[in-house]
């Protein structure tokens, strides 16, 4: 399939970007600026988009970025450390900000003749973001169906939409993913903080699928603590 992958610079959608690469007509990598204060990921997806021989498309949507406020990936509120399963990672909710993306790049592929759009929601989001779940997925491409009939046939591919982080590493691995050029942290420094959910997130990862991580990290071991009181499953 003629396959578009939105891509933000981080590891799960760069690896996805590998995989398709590897499964599909890859015809280019689209992206998103939304005002995030981790602008610094798109660097990475355009890196990426090269490496593939492919084109990359940046969409400014800055002006709608900004009415949606009260993300701690958006505005001026401090990005939470800790494991992604606790309560205050929901400041990192941007509303509705998949279902923009999704909208936007339907409408790219429908217009270049695409047979498909692949996104890296994936099983660990579920918790805190409602537009990486199963049933937003369903309820989205049964939208875009309504919304193109007779016009074009578009599919929605979501891969790892019911896997956990440590699966997409695993799997991007098999498909030869340069985990150290991918962007996760939220904090937009000059090197992973290690102590955001993400970055706490792609560390236990790392560790769950037996992976050796050569990621440079702030705080390389806080990954530890904050995982102690949860539960992960080792991935087999």
């Amino acid at each position: 399939m003629k396959t578009i992958v939105i891509c933000s610079g981080g590891l799960d959608s760069i690896s996805l970007a590998h995989r398709v690469a590897a499964e599909h007509q890859l015809i280019g990598l689209l992206s998103f600026d939304y005002g995030q204060r981790h602008r610094k990921e798109l660097d990475f997806a355009t890196v990426c988009a090269k490496r593939l021989g492919v084109p990359h498309q940046i969409i400014d949507i800055r002006t709608i970025g900004r009415h949606l406020t009260g993300s701690a990936l958006t505005d001026d509120v401090d990005v939470p450390d800790g494991h992604y399963a606790e309560e205050t990672m929901k400041a990192t909710v941007v509303p509705n900000r998949n279902a923009i993306m999704l909208a936007i790049a339907f409408g790219l592929a429908a217009a270049q003749k695409a047979d498909a759009v692949a996104v890296a929601v994936h099983g660990g989001d579920h918790f805190i973001y409602p537009d990486c779940r199963p049933g937003f997925i369903d309820a989205f491409q049964e939208m875009q169906n309504q919304a193109l009939d007779g016009y074009a046939s578009v599919s929605l591919l979501a891969p790892y939409v019911n896997v956990s982080k440590a699966d997409i590493v695993t799997d991007g691995a098999k498909y030869g993913t340069p985990f150290a050029e991918t962007w996760s942290c939220y904090k937009g420094g000059t090197r992973h903080c290690g102590r955001c959910g993400t970055c706490v997130e792609r560390r236990e990862a790392f560790h769950l699928a037996g992976v050796a991580d050569l990621t440079a990290y702030e705080d390389p071991d806080f990954w530890e603590a904050a995982t102690s009181g949860y539960s992960a499953r080792e991935v087999k």
